[in-house]
């Protein structure tokens, strides 16, 4: 998102609510903006007047763009919406979005599998610290609990990411906090990528919407739910609802539409497979 911070000054033209911001504004009532260090207000932040009855759908927003995926990333996190127990060092930090398509219309279900440096810059490359994926709920909204994360040589703060609308391709991304010194520096930065931050008692609350490169027509109709035993799970299959494969002799039900990706087999991912 690249909205610019409200200060009153714009001319209205420049203060168009989209009907996306009306589907954040409905789901965020009476959310104060989010500004820490030249922090990117998004379009939901704007609080002064009633929005137009018939807005249009247009506030800017290009579909969010692909960063590396880096050399950190481990497949099979587990499913959880928070990545920090009680007593966890670090800074606090609480990110929330929204995932939405080219047509402005939020995306539920869409998976999302972040993974981080913890506070110190170090990433668990033995375990799952610090990682973890999460489904959109039925407004596309998304929300993780985690700490701020170090810096280590060569990087500014960032989050990694990868969101997958069902069925289609995954997007790989990088999330950023403003007013970082390392952000001039780093080769890998983009300012589109920046995150929308406040400062919220002892931590920090941050927000970001992703816009996912896909078309969004009607709804397709249900498919039929497959019969048997099922094929064996293979990356790079499209799977709907009810599909049945075998994976390590044991068949698993398909719960959400959506491609496969190595890493995402059946045991490894409860929000997408479910055992028979």
């Amino acid at each position: 998102m690249t909205n610019p911070p409200h200060n009153g000054t714009e001319p209205p033209e420049q203060r168009r609510i989209s009907r996306k911001s009306l589907l954040k504004a409905a789901a965020l009532a009476g959310a104060a903006p989010l500004l820490l260090g030249g922090g990117v207000a998004l379009a939901r932040d704007h609080t002064d007047g009633e929005p137009p009855l018939t807005p249009a759908c247009d506030d800017g927003d290009d579909p969010t763009i692909p960063q590396m995926e880096g050399p950190y990333f481990t497949p099979g996190s587990p499913l959880r919406t928070s990545l920090v127990t009680p007593g966890t060092p670090g800074v606090p930090l609480k990110v929330t979005g929204y995932v939405f398509g080219r047509a402005c219309r939020p995306v539920p279900g869409a998976l999302m599998d972040f993974w981080q440096a913890d506070t110190n810059g170090g990433y668990d490359n033995t375990g799952y610290g610090f990682r973890g994926h999460q489904l959109t709920d039925g407004q596309g909204a998304f929300s993780l609990t985690t700490v701020v994360p170090g810096l280590y040589p060569g990087r500014t703060r960032h989050l990694h990411v990868k969101v997958q609308a069902p069925g289609r391709p995954v997007l790989t991304t990088q999330l950023y906090f403003p007013g970082e010194p390392r952000n001039a520096t780093d080769a890998i930065f983009h300012p589109s990528l920046l995150m929308t931050v406040r400062q919220a008692g002892p931590g920090r609350e941050a927000s970001f919407d992703f816009v996912l490169d896909i078309a969004q027509g009607p709804d397709p109709s249900p498919s039929p739910t497959p019969t048997g035993g099922g094929t064996p799970w293979r990356a790079g299959t499209a799977y709907r609802a009810g599909d049945v494969v075998t994976h390590g002799g044991t068949s698993y039900v398909c719960v959400q539409p959506h491609t496969a990706f190595a890493g995402w087999e059946p045991p490894h991912v409860p929000a997408l497979w479910r055992r028979r």
